[in-house]
């Protein structure tokens, strides 16, 4: 059996809705891949075929355990290679989801193992998102809220965020929201908008980004460990030492 990238991209995209909470049909694979049902229609029929998924009576799919293995895979390479642009090679956080969905299926095992060693394991993604399975039952157990469901003032951390849009993490970006920054809740608006309080100025959230976003409670500003919203500092250069000209 031949695991093509599109078979891959079939499989993450199936594990990546479930961790969203979705109940995985058809009809929900073609707006996540943005293909037409037609295709997707054919890939499952493939998927199945090759007994990567399993397909219910109520049309609900499912992974099967060769399945899960190659999803959780390359999700662990995505998440990797997220890591690498960001922490080896500087690039901003809201840029890394889409260069890491080109590069995860080519990297290799050995690669993926060096990435490892230089990365460690355990930490979120810049997007603030754990490796593999992790839904929204298990973000609250952590006492994670989403944003719009924040209805009194106070102190907060953004945590996560939704990394598939692209133009959401630049809007946020441009907010100077991004994961690891604190934040003051300061009320819900009329137009169903939220006002917050970003490095003591102003910002207002609309509910379909309120949605997307992650938050928990944090203490009050002055004793929080969190970022600033400011902009990253520049990586320092090591000093030359004079042996270096030599």
């Amino acid at each position: 059996m031949k695991i093509t990238t599109s078979k891959e991209n079939y499989l993450k995209t199936i594990a990546e809705a479930e961790s969203e909470g979705e109940t995985v049909i058809a009809a929900s694979l073609a707006r996540w891949l943005q293909i037409s049902p037609p295709a997707v229609t054919a890939g499952v029929h493939r998927l199945k075929r090759d007994g990567l998924i399993r397909v219910g009576k109520e049309g609900r799919i499912q992974l099967t355990t060769p399945g899960r293995d190659i999803a959780d895979r390359l999700l662990n390479r995505h998440h990797l290679i997220e890591r690498m642009l960001t922490e080896m090679f500087g690039m901003e956080w809201y840029k890394v989801h889409d260069e890491a969905e080109r590069l995860e299926h080519a990297v290799s095992e050995d690669f993926e193992r060096r990435l490892v060693t230089v990365l460690g394991t355990g930490k979120t993604c810049p997007h603030g998102n754990s490796v593999g399975s992790d839904t929204p039952q298990d973000r609250r157990k952590r006492g994670w809220t989403p944003l719009d469901e924040v209805n009194s003032p106070g102190h907060f951390q953004l945590v996560s965020v939704y990394e598939r849009d692209r133009q959401l993490m630049e809007f946020l970006d441009s907010l100077r929201l991004r994961p690891g920054v604190c934040f003051s809740w300061m009320g819900r608006n009329y137009d169903e908008t939220v006002t917050l309080h970003v490095n003591g100025r102003p910002v207002q959230v609309g509910a379909p980004v309120a949605k997307r976003v992650w938050v928990t409670a944090s203490p009050l500003t002055g004793h929080c460990q969190c970022q600033t919203g400011s902009p990253m500092p520049p990586k320092r250069r090591r000093a030359a030492r004079p042996e270096d000209s030599t």
